[in-house]
């Protein structure tokens, strides 16, 4: 059904905007300062024009039809962008008590956010910092449900997706910055029977493993790794954080992954000895991972600075590390 834009009345969207996101027509009402029936009514006059119901009950609320769902993300990137050019506001970062929600694992939070708070503290006072565990190493969708402003994280698979989407022209509504660059490396205990000498591929793949799994998964691109060479190993433990992993493997006989550079924030490094992999693994790319719907807000803004001037700082001190017991 063709529709004519020259006609279509913009607070139509903005009312179309607010039942989806409330699922509610007497809340989207209060939230727009109009009465329920004006709701109705502007709903009618949306239907009328898209040829589509658009909601319909469902219980105490609405339900939106598939056109609803496929329509919403667009109208409310335009109705955002149109808000932030034509009544952009500036950020103070003195006086503005913003929330931001942050999705990263434990090891990209130890690295980060010590900077971040000392940021906030000095300049931002108001400004509040929620960081939710990342259980996922595709987290556009909890970008576009608006389950947080931004994710950080390894993310290669979803970079390459919207680096392809790049090169083919085709439209991808996430943007990536990139923070730092970090590799993984083989850890153990200190008197580990395999800390004596070089980490060979036989001795890895013998030897039993601590996974570190967002998801759950007992399998990671390690395994990935591996399977490509004819290998495997045997994992043992799956664990969701970094933390952990190291507290388990500096009592007991278990190898596991982790981030070169996280190993110095454990506070047990001295417990610990770092082997370089005995295969070839790609760095770690830590990316701030956002929706393009933010890309102009000027909180959104100063926090992508704010990110970046933590990772440097954090990536600016000396971190010696042992690499052999002593």
């Amino acid at each position: 059904m063709d529709v004519n834009f020259r006609t279509l009345d913009l607070n139509l969207l903005r009312v179309f905007d607010e039942v989806m996101a409330e699922r509610n027509l007497t809340r989207a009402a209060r939230n727009l300062s109009i009465t329920q029936p004006a709701v109705s009514n502007a709903l009618r006059r949306l239907r009328d024009v898209l040829g589509d119901e658009l909601v319909r009950r469902s219980g105490a609320g609405v339900e939106p039809t598939p056109r609803a769902l496929a329509l919403w993300p667009a109208v409310r990137d335009a109705l955002r962008q149109l808000q932030h050019t034509l009544a952009p506001g500036e950020f103070d970062a003195g006086v503005a008590d913003t929330t931001f929600l942050l999705a990263m694992a434990d090891a990209t939070a130890a690295e980060l956010m010590p900077g971040l708070v000392g940021i906030v503290e000095s300049e931002a006072r108001a400004v509040s910092l929620r960081v939710l565990p990342l259980t996922t190493r595709d987290p556009r969708r909890m970008l576009e449900n608006e389950e947080v402003d931004m994710a950080i994280g390894y993310f290669p698979a979803v970079i390459a997706s919207l680096a392809a989407k790049g090169q083919s022209e085709v439209g991808t509504p996430f943007e990536t910055m990139r923070l730092y660059v970090g590799e993984y490396v083989c850890v153990m205990r200190r008197d580990h029977p395999l800390a004596s000498a070089p980490l060979t591929l036989d001795a890895y793949c013998e030897a039993r493993h601590l996974l570190v799994s967002f998801s759950g998964r007992p399998y990671g691109f390690i395994d990935q790794t591996l399977g490509a060479l004819g290998r495997e190993r045997r994992i043992v433990v799956t664990v969701n954080q970094f933390f952990t992993a190291g507290r388990v493997v500096a009592n007991s006989d278990l190898l596991t992954v982790m981030p070169r550079h996280f190993v110095r924030v454990t506070g047990i490094q001295d417990q610990l000895v770092l082997r370089d992999l005995p295969f070839e693994q790609p760095p770690v790319h830590v990316d701030a991972l956002w929706h393009r719907r933010a890309q102009h807000a000027h909180a959104h803004a100063w926090l992508r600075q704010a990110l970046l001037r933590s990772a440097a700082a954090a990536f600016a001190r000396p971190a010696p590390l042992p690499e052999d017991p002593g």
